[in-house]
């Protein structure tokens, strides 16, 4: 029972929220840690599902942290920053298997608001000038976010191969400190896998993958290629109700690059753990429900900004068909 009803109510759901203090100069990767949860690789049921996701963040980084922004060698001393954000959009599942999995394709997009705040900004590769505090806001709209996923069941185990993208169409000002748009192109894929025994109710899921990024034209600036771990582990309590923990790990693989980074290699990481809280409900004779409510405490970060976020999801999917009697 707990099997089908994953089967037939979670959708595959992916979120990107844009930095909300700048691009990836700031230590912050087009990838969002914290994308992946319970039933990443569970497959859903053919035809079109809709999912809605708040993203809400609250970061900050030491007065002797140092971020690089601009093609012009500017370096902000000192960082903080919140945002609320919506990422929203379709998903369809074929019906017909593809190399013997389903396939489903989504595109998303990204809408809210971004704060940030430097304590100081140094002009120059060693900083030739110093300007005091400052503080940008913006509501705007962020990049759209294409994405193909393959999933595979086999009995209580599930697999997964993804393929994302983005394409830089959000707001974006190099000279801005909040924005929604990265002003970069970047492309990300991985590999999934969950393990769901509807006899006992228990689920673990974990997802990994690399990200390459593209020169960001405005700054010279381009992220190097990071490696990241999204991982679930959960309870069901009824047919209904799971409750567990979440976590992921971030972690830079190779040096950042062009004229734009002035500080070298600049090497990022960040680690996460947190609660989570997910139901499913009926919307309808054809239509499942489901919410979930997860938060990340972060620790452990190396030139990215730390903090803590929460995640609200609520998505719609075709009803699994009830047995034949």
């Amino acid at each position: 029972m707990i099997r089908k009803m994953c089967a037939g109510s979670l959708v595959f759901v992916v979120a990107f929220a844009a930095s909300q203090a700048s691009a990836d100069e700031f230590g912050v990767s087009f990838w969002l840690p914290g994308l992946y949860g319970s039933f990443a690789a569970v497959p859903g049921k053919p035809g079109w599902s809709f999912a809605s996701i708040y993203y809400h963040s609250s970061i900050s980084a030491g007065a002797s942290e140092a971020f690089p922004r601009g093609g012009a060698g500017q370096v902000d001393v000192g960082m903080s920053g919140r945002g609320d954000l919506v990422a929203f959009g379709p998903t369809y599942t074929f019906d017909q298997p593809v190399w013997g999995g389903q396939l489903a394709l989504s595109l998303l997009g990204v809408a809210g608001r971004s704060h940030a705040c430097v304590d100081a900004t140094l002009t120059g590769p060693l900083g030739g000038s110093v300007s005091g505090e400052r503080c940008d806001s913006l509501t705007a709209f962020g990049d759209v976010l294409p994405q193909a996923a393959l999933k595979w069941n086999d009995d209580v185990d599930n697999y997964l191969v993804y393929m994302t993208g983005g394409i830089p169409v959000g707001s974006y000002d190099p000279d801005r400190l909040a924005n929604l748009g990265l002003g970069h192109g970047a492309m990300d894929g991985g590999v999934g896998y969950t393990y769901l025994n509807p006899d006992t109710g228990r689920e673990f899921s974990i997802v990994g993958g690399l990200t390459y990024n593209f020169k960001n034209p405005d700054t010279d600036y381009r992220n190097g290629i990071d490696g990241h771990v999204d991982w679930a582990a959960s309870q069901f309590l009824n047919e209904h109700v799971h409750v567990g923990v979440v976590g992921y790990a971030y972690q830079k693989l190779t040096g950042d690059s062009g004229e734009g980074a002035t500080l070298g290699d600049f090497k990022s990481r960040v680690f996460g753990v947190g609660p989570q809280l997910g139901c499913k409900f009926d919307a309808g004779d054809e239509t499942a429900g489901y919410v979930n409510l997860k938060g990340y405490y972060e620790f452990g970060a190396k030139n990215r900004p730390e903090g803590w976020n929460v995640w609200l999801t609520l998505a719609f999917s075709p009803a699994p068909k009830p047995p034949m009697k």
